[in-house]
Order: C-alpha cells, then sequence, then structure tokens
C-alpha cells in the first residue's frame, strides 16, 4: 500500500452529508493523536506511515491509523489485535476484526471510548518489535 497524490477534501466531500460530519470528525481526532497530517492511501486516509515486516517473512508499509468510509460502515484500521483493549467492550455499538473497528454511525459509540481506543492503539503500534517507524 503506498500513498497517493490525491486530495483528502475531494474524498470526504464525495461522501453523504452523514458520513463526511463522521469521517471529518474521526479525522481531525486522529490528526490531534497522530501530531501528522493525513494523506490518501488509495481509498483510505492515513496517518504517519510505518515499515512492517512478520516472522513470516510479509512485509510492506502503512499508516499507523488509518480509515475509510466503506458501504457497509466507518472502517478504522487501528491495531493488529484489537480485542485486547478492554474499550472495546464499552465502546457501543460496533464490530470489529482483528486489527479493524466497524462503526455504521458515530452515534452508535461513546466518543470518549473511542478516542481512548485511537489513542492506545497509536501507541501500542509504535511499541511492535516488527514495526519500523519511517514517517
Amino acid at each position: 500500500m503506498d500513498i497517493t497524490n490525491e486530495s483528502i477534501q475531494s474524498y470526504i466531500e464525495q461522501l453523504s452529508a452523514d458520513r463526511y460530519e463522521a469521517i471529518l470528525w474521526i479525522v481531525n481526532e486522529m490528526k490531534q493523536i497522530t501530531n501528522r497530517e493525513p494523506k490518501l492511501w488509495g481509498t483510505i486516509i492515513g496517518f504517519g506511515k510505518l515499515y512492517y515486516k512478520y516472522k513470516t517473512g510479509h512485509d510492506g508499509h502503512m499508516p499507523i491509523l488509518a480509515l475509510s468510509s466503506r458501504k457497509q460502515a466507518i472502517t478504522l484500521y487501528l491495531t493488529y489485535h484489537i480485542e485486547q483493549y478492554e474499550e472495546i467492550k464499552t465502546l457501543g455499538k460496533c464490530t470489529y476484526g482483528k486489527g479493524c473497528l466497524y462503526i455504521k454511525k458515530l452515534s452508535d459509540v461513546d466518543l470518549n471510548v473511542l478516542k481512548r481506543l485511537m489513542r492506545k492503539s497509536y501507541e501500542d503500534a509504535l511499541k511492535y518489535d516488527f514495526i519500523t517507524l519511517i514517517e
């Protein structure tokens, strides 16, 4: 996955009104947490850039925190093991996979809990031994 030269504003402006507000809120929160400007990685809004290399040899680049507006839900790309966080139990109506969090509407979740979850995920990502921070 690589950073594109596409405009984030153009990407966000194409969203429906309800998604626009939600994505904008998350972008602003991730910006504060990471202290980085967002960049588009295809259709993913990402913050920072890291290099990862798993023990299997699989490697690549990806943002530290990211999000995307998908058809079924807003997808937040947070960590490698989201179930490890106690906050997931009190977040509200959501689903999740190994490292992704899926939210249909921001009103379905506790925004303070979501902020804590994003911050913890960011801080923990920088501690993994298979990750090298690039920017």
